[in-house]
């Protein structure tokens, strides 16, 4: 007889170790698994849908109250803060001659002129650039304003020292009507400056052409402050193909079509404008901008 099928287990210790193999070996791996499934990292989409946070921002209502005591001291932004909200846009990529943040090339001339300079240029405006960076004293100080520059220029190799805060209780009206004055006198020699102070020129009748095209005086004193906070910066001083508010040359080929095309443009972007201008506006606030400013370009 052939001994090919003869069985590979050949002594009772051998039996016993197969026997133990057999229950043991499963078991290994089982408990392994059960490891690596309740330690894996789960990424998948929706897995964090019942977490706390997310529970709550889907339950959060859409209007929310929010209350400031009114005699509470004011909080002054950081000059990051001021850069990050007014400044970037410009001095990030050196758009428009803005000097580069970070690039001491370009700030070394800048800084060799002294703080108290950048601080009067950046208030009433210089170059492509415009008074306040197309900001009012009623979003930013001077103060604040002053603390941007010290933060662009000691990020470009300037060691300048944080602007004095101002005293407890000084009159912001007057600062403002200080800082306004000083540019409009400083607008009178460069062309962005002069920009900025049509916008402070047009007197109250001139809003009527806007409130009728809005619809009321409400829509009017919506569309101006759009265009102050967020619309001036390009078309406060004509940067980056915008037209530049109250040139009737510049707004002479937009006019030219409907209205309705115009709003168009404002509310969908055109050229390198973001739609509304990259603000979240709503679209009637917009159509009141556009209206603002087409009622400037009309009267001068």
């Amino acid at each position: 007889m052939s001994d090919e099928h003869q069985s590979p287990i050949k002594t009772p210790g051998q039996l016993i170790a197969v026997a133990v193999a057999s229950f043991l070996l499963p078991i290994i791996v089982i408990v392994l698994m059960v490891q690596y499934v309740q330690n894996m990292n789960r990424v998948g989409a929706g897995t964090d849908a019942f977490s706390d946070d997310q529970v709550k921002a889907r339950i959060a209502p859409v209007a929310q109250l929010t209350l400031h005591d009114a005699n509470a001291p004011h909080v002054f932004k950081t000059g990051e803060e001021v850069f990050k909200a007014v400044c970037t846009t410009c001095h990030t990529p050196g758009a428009a001659g803005a000097p580069k943040f970070g690039d001491a090339g370009d700030w070394a001339p800048r800084i060799a002129q002294g703080y108290d300079t950048l601080l009067k240029n950046a208030l009433s405006g210089k170059g492509n650039m415009p008074p306040r960076g197309g900001t009012s004293p009623d979003d930013y100080s001077d103060y604040e304003i002053g603390r941007a520059i010290v933060y662009m220029a000691n990020n470009s190799s300037a060691h300048f020292d944080e602007p004095a805060a101002p005293a407890p209780g000084a009159a912001p009206a007057a600062a403002a009507a200080a800082s306004g004055a000083d540019s409009t006198n400083a607008g009178a020699t460069d062309a962005a400056s002069a920009a900025a102070a049509a916008i402070a020129a047009i007197p109250a009748a001139s809003s009527a052409p806007a409130a009728a095209a809005g619809g009321s005086a409400d829509a009017a004193q919506a569309g101006k402050a759009l265009y102050t906070s967020v619309c001036a910066t390009c078309h406060g001083a004509g940067l980056l193909g915008a037209p530049k508010f109250g040139d009737a040359a510049a707004w002479a080929p937009r006019l030219k079509d409907p209205i309705d095309t115009v709003y168009n443009y404002a509310l969908h972007g055109k050229g390198q404008m973001p739609p509304k201008g990259g603000s979240t506006a709503s679209d009637d606030d917009v159509k009141a901008a556009v209206d603002y400013m087409v009622a400037a370009a009309k009267g001068s």
